[in-house]
């Protein structure tokens, strides 16, 4: 039998959706190694977020009351100590900048192997089978490990965990060494061109190349007004200048899990399908039926958007 242990992610007084979906990873996986899946929640409101996280699935959860935004140093320090008590097998984290920026230290520190962007695990004995995407998901690839492993997973791949648990809640002291941390978040400031979080949106319509000019873009926020939504696009509308980077949706963008995408004049490469499939609801509007974004969409549209929008514009107004 061999334990898995969680890491939780958020930001800002939030608890990433991701911290949910990691529930859901960490206990199939532990399901296979017949283990139990512990869960650690590092600085913020911990015990408000032990509350919220404490679903189905989870054996144990760990707070580590310290600070209230990430720190490197903190979680790198908090992760090691706890893999140190607990001996798991595997660490899972998320595959996000929070994630990425804390796993690589915490193999490092623990001289184990560290595999990345995971997008599907599977445990056979003591390998850990981790399956990982390239070439904009064109091709999937397996790495297998051997014994114990830090993976990150990516957002969006896994269910989010639901129902409600009773996991045990322990607070876990931490022997943080302070004169090792070497920054804290002061507060924030938000940069030019950071003026929305398009990953923090319950509604986002997002467009494509078939808008076909800058100024068609106008029509398209018109309807984001009307649906009181947020706007963002696919990378060649970001590439044209038309729309600043953090609007963009896609590998190269950022990773999306509204309640509703509406994709309009969107093709659907993988690179962008990769950055909004985890939405709940997806809607696209194209004039071509055989459009890949039409083969993941709940609605379809097979119309000109420029006739569809003012219709849609009109009656959500």
């Amino acid at each position: 039998m061999s334990d898995v242990l969680a890491v939780a992610d958020h930001r800002r007084g939030d608890l990433r959706d991701v911290s949910y979906e990691i529930i859901t990873a960490g206990r199939e996986l532990a399901d296979e190694t017949g283990g139990d899946l512990h869960l650690v929640v590092i600085s913020g409101t911990v015990d408000d977020f032990a509350d919220k996280l404490n679903r189905d699935g989870v054996d144990a959860i760990h707070i580590v009351d310290h600070g209230e935004e990430f720190n490197h140093d903190v979680y790198a320090q908090a992760v090691t100590q706890l893999y140190n008590e607990l001996a798991p097998q595997y660490v899972l984290t998320p595959n996000s900048v929070n994630g990425l920026d804390y796993a690589p230290a915490v193999a490092n520190e623990l001289d184990l192997p560290v595999v990345t962007d995971t997008v599907d695990l599977e445990a056979d004995g003591e390998t850990l089978v981790a399956t990982r995407e390239m070439y904009g998901g064109k091709v999937e690839t397996t790495t297998e490990l051997e014994g114990d492993a830090v993976v990150t997973i990516r957002g969006a791949e896994w269910p989010a965990a639901e129902g409600t648990g009773n996991a045990a809640i322990e607070a876990f002291d931490a022997n943080i060494d302070e004169e090792t941390v070497g920054s804290t978040v002061t507060g924030f400031e938000e940069v030019g061109g950071g003026d929305v979080d398009i990953s923090e949106a319950d509604l986002l319509v997002s467009v494509g190349r078939g808008i076909e000019e800058e100024e068609n873009l106008e029509m398209i926020r018109d309807l984001a007004d009307a649906l009181d939504a947020t706007l963002s696009s696919s990378r060649p509308i970001v590439d044209n200048g038309w729309l600043p980077k953090n609007r963009q949706v896609g590998q190269s963008g950022k990773v999306v899990t509204p309640d509703v995408y509406i994709a309009i004049g969107i093709s659907g490469a993988v690179q962008h399908v990769a950055g909004m499939k985890g939405s709940d609801t997806i809607v696209a509007i194209n004039t071509d039926p055989n459009a890949p974004i039409m083969d993941i969409a709940d609605y379809a549209i097979v119309d000109d958007l420029f006739d569809v929008v003012p219709e849609l514009i009109d009656e959500f107004k």
